[in-house]
This record gives structure tokens, sequence and C-alpha cells, in this order.
């Protein structure tokens, strides 16, 4: 019986693997990929998976080689591999309408976006932040994906219990602050952003979190003279990984 093997591809990592634990394989800052099968494509046809908003981590599950746990991924790093998993499977080519026109976006011309590496430690997801207005001293972290799936369980759980308050933007600053003031307990750090945590100080948080966020660069600059701007930036979705699918 004839034997077949999958062709895989080292997909290097926005963040270097600097923010993960040295023990940690992520620390490498590589990731190793297989290539698309059509096996893989029923995982973006299944019912289920897209109605639970689980589909293209069922994807990148599945088409991992390399032991990690998929929680551990900073989001940042998980966005290359989207982009890594449309280019293994369906090619570079991506077509987006731009002004009522099809303009194609080759993928392997996506850059990391720039970030000052010397702010980070080795085997640290922490940094330190001097709040302007209120003068408090914080920690924070880069978000991971596990981070992400615990924000929107307890958003959507006080939602239930509250469904006239949104509390999206208070919630992951939760998440994202690690201490305040040298005090890391998380009833600290809760009550703070519940109840000092000025707008203000908020926003230039915000601000400074996405300057140093390993990420990549998902914008594309239109081939138009007329142009101004910084970018057409778009998301990877279903129709992102299975041009042809409809959905």
């Amino acid at each position: 019986m004839a034997e077949f093997t999958i062709p895989t591809e080292q997909v290097t990592l926005p963040s270097k693997g600097l923010l993960y634990p040295k023990e940690s394989p992520l620390s490498k800052g590589e990731i190793e990929m297989k290539y698309m099968t059509a096996k893989h494509e029923d995982i973006l046809t299944n019912a289920n998976y897209i109605r639970q908003g689980t589909v293209l981590d069922k994807l990148l599950k599945e088409l991992i080689v390399t032991d990690i746990n998929y929680n551990d991924l900073l989001v940042g790093d998980k966005n290359a591999l989207l982009i890594a998993a449309r280019i293994l499977g369906y090619g570079k080519d991506y077509n987006v309408n731009y002004n009522g026109k099809e303009v194609t976006i080759d993928l392997t011309q996506l850059k990391d976006k720039e970030v000052n590496f010397s702010l980070f430690k080795e085997g640290t997801n922490d940094f330190p932040f001097t709040l302007p207005k209120s003068g408090n001293s914080i920690t924070f972290k880069i978000l991971t994906h596990g981070d992400e799936q615990r924000i929107e369980a307890e958003t959507k759980g006080l939602q239930k219990i509250r469904p006239d308050v949104t509390s999206d933007v208070s919630t992951k600053m939760k998440y994202i602050i690690t201490s305040i003031n040298g005090d890391r307990e998380q009833k600290s750090i809760r009550d703070f952003v519940d109840n000092y945590l000025l707008a203000p100080d908020a926003r230039s948080l915000r601000q400074y979190y996405g300057q140093i966020s390993p990420d990549i660069d998902m914008r594309y600059i239109p081939e138009d003279e007329n142009y101004v701007g910084e970018g057409i930036e778009f998301t990877p979705s279903l129709n992102f990984f299975w041009p042809d699918s409809g959905l």
C-alpha cells in the first residue's frame, strides 16, 4: 500500500517567541504547520463550529504540527498563523473589493508590525507603564488566545445578568493589567478598573498596548494615486479561508 505524507512549512511568529516561557516550544519563535487537505475543508463547513464561532480555531489546531498549548498563543501570533493557513490552503492571492473594483492582495507581502523589541524581557510577558493622568504604576501583559476566550465568556455572562450594560472595555482591562502599584491581587486589579481607572488613562494604556503588541500588519495599501490613508484593514473570516464557499 502506498504511503503518503502531508508537506509542512515553518511559520515565523511576529513575537519571535520572546514573550513565552523559555521551556515553551513557542519560545523558538516558529511553528510547523501542515498544508490543508480536503479533510480540513470539512471543518470549514461544520455547522456546529460555525454557529459556535470556533471554526477557525478548530482549523488551526488541526494544522499545527508543533506540540503547543493553543491557549498560550499570543493573539498576534495566532493572526500570523491564520494568514499562513490561508496561503498553505488556497494560495497567496486574496481578492477584495475596493471602490467597486476587485483587487488582489498578495498575502505573502504582508509584514509584521514594527515593534520596539528592546522593551521586551525574554521569557516574560509583563510590561511596566505609568498611567499619565493618575500617576499610578501598573504592569500589563499581551493577551493570549486563552485570555480572549475567558474575556468573551465573562462578557457574555455579564450581559445575561445585565443586558442593558456593556462591559467589553473594562473586562478586557481586568485581564490586561497584571498589577497596580505593585499589588498583583486580582481583587485589587478588578476594584481599580471598576472604580478608579480614569478614561484618559485607559485610552493611553490601549494606545501603548497597541504599539508594543507583536502582530501581523493586515492592511492593504491600494495602488491608487488618489488614495490617502494608512491602508485598508481586513480581517480573516470563513470566506477568507474558503473563497469559493459562498459563506
